[in-house]
């Protein structure tokens, strides 16, 4: 049976009706940023703020190197009057020892002291002794064994070196050029080692980029988001919207939209900074990095408007708003490690997007994963945006 020329036309209708909408969600998100930017104190507030806390919690939960390749620090004090003494401390950095002087003490987790005779002892054939010493108000802790054991092997491997001189020349004292000669030789054998099984916790600047985005990313939106809905439902500026020919999914889908937008900027500004400022490596899936990153934007923007429609007074949004985002932080890992806290309160924050976030930005920057090692915390993610959305569209009132 053919059909009526009305019939024909609902297909154009239809598609007018989501053009109309389209053009209205994006309208309504450009301006909502326009807003959000046009106030020059939150400039403080969304960027300087944010990268002032990765600097602190950067140091504050710096590692000695990067967790698949510590590096801690040694004081050393070189009393030696002979060349052997430096030939001995270059053997310290071979072994993966931060040399520190006597006036830079700070982070060492142990100190050694090469005696005057050193060089003196060796080349007359005798022994020549090292001692080490707990540097004030360091206690004792794995950093510190591993010191221990790096100065040990740096020990051995001077030794070995010192008895194949003497069986190549024998008789003479050991010269500071020839050691030097056989370390830069390439070894004869060579150990490759790699985590298994747990793997280690994230630190220094590495760890709290990552926890700062995440934490930022969540309490702006979720204020942003909240006190721009209910501010608007206060002055009436909803209700005229609604006598436009907007749905309310549009409506919150633009809402939803702008603040999206903010967080583009947001992180933006923050993935520069920890590139060049703290240069901290980014891995080797920039897509995948932004993707996730966006993901967990759109469930904090549909999150700040759900709490929006549901709570009339700002001053509660913003309260509410904070707490909710602090606590989430601090249980899904933005503060702390969280391979450091125990297994149960790991399972808490996998019931959280901080937890799924924070997983898969450290699979990305700490662990140098790719798109393997994102894709259940993606889709969790994922699962929480869609939620939230549905929520938020659901019970937004005007």
């Amino acid at each position: 049976m053919p059909s009526s020329p009305h019939d024909r036309g609902a297909p154009e209708r239809r598609l007018a009706t989501c053009r109309r909408m389209l053009r209205a969600m994006l309208l309504i998100g450009h301006n909502d940023l326009r807003m959000f930017l046009r106030n020059r104190a939150l400039v403080v507030w969304l960027f300087v703020m944010p990268v002032a806390f990765v600097f602190f919690m950067g140091f504050a939960n710096r590692g000695p190197g990067a967790p698949s390749a510590p590096r801690p620090s040694v004081l050393v004090e070189n009393l030696d009057e002979g060349p052997l003494g430096s030939v001995f401390l270059e053997g310290l950095g071979a072994q993966g020892l931060d040399v520190l002087p006597p006036s830079d003490a700070a982070g060492a987790r142990r100190g050694i002291r090469v005696p005057a005779d050193f060089s003196r002892t060796i080349r007359a054939g005798r022994q020549g002794l090292v001692e080490t010493f707990t540097v004030k108000g360091i206690e004792e802790d794995p950093a510190s064994a591993l010191v221990a054991l790096r100065v040990a092997r740096a020990l051995i491997a001077m030794n070995s070196d010192l008895v194949e001189l003497a069986a190549a020349h024998p008789g003479e004292p050991a010269d500071a050029g020839a050691l030097r000669a056989l370390r830069e030789r390439p070894p004869v054998v060579r150990l490759e080692s790699a985590f298994a099984g747990r793997r280690p916790a994230p630190s220094g600047f590495g760890f709290s980029l990552p926890g700062v985005m995440v934490m930022y990313l969540m309490m702006n939106l979720l204020v942003f988001g909240g006190t721009t809905v209910s501010g608007e439902r206060r002055s009436g500026v909803l209700r005229r919207i609604g006598t436009l020919p907007v749905g309310r999914g549009a409506l919150v889908l633009g809402k939803i939209h702008g603040l999206m937008l903010l967080a583009i900027v947001q992180v933006g500004v923050l993935l520069l900074a920890g590139r060049y400022l703290f240069h901290v490596p980014m891995g080797g899936a920039p897509v995948a990095l932004l993707l996730v990153l966006m993901t967990y934007a759109w469930v904090a923007a549909s999150l700040g408007v759900l709490i929006g429609s549901l709570v009339r007074a700002e001053d509660k949004v913003v309260g509410l708003c904070v707490l909710v985002s602090l606590v989430m932080a601090a249980l899904g890992g933005c503060w702390w490690p969280i391979e450091l806290v125990p297994p149960a309160l790991q399972q808490v924050a996998h019931a959280l997007p901080t937890g799924w976030a924070m997983d898969a930005l450290h699979q990305l920057i700490t662990f140098g994963s790719g798109w393997s090692g994102i894709r259940q915390p993606l889709l969790v993610l994922f699962g929480f945006g869609a939620a939230a959305n549905l929520a938020a569209i659901r019970c937004f009132r005007s």
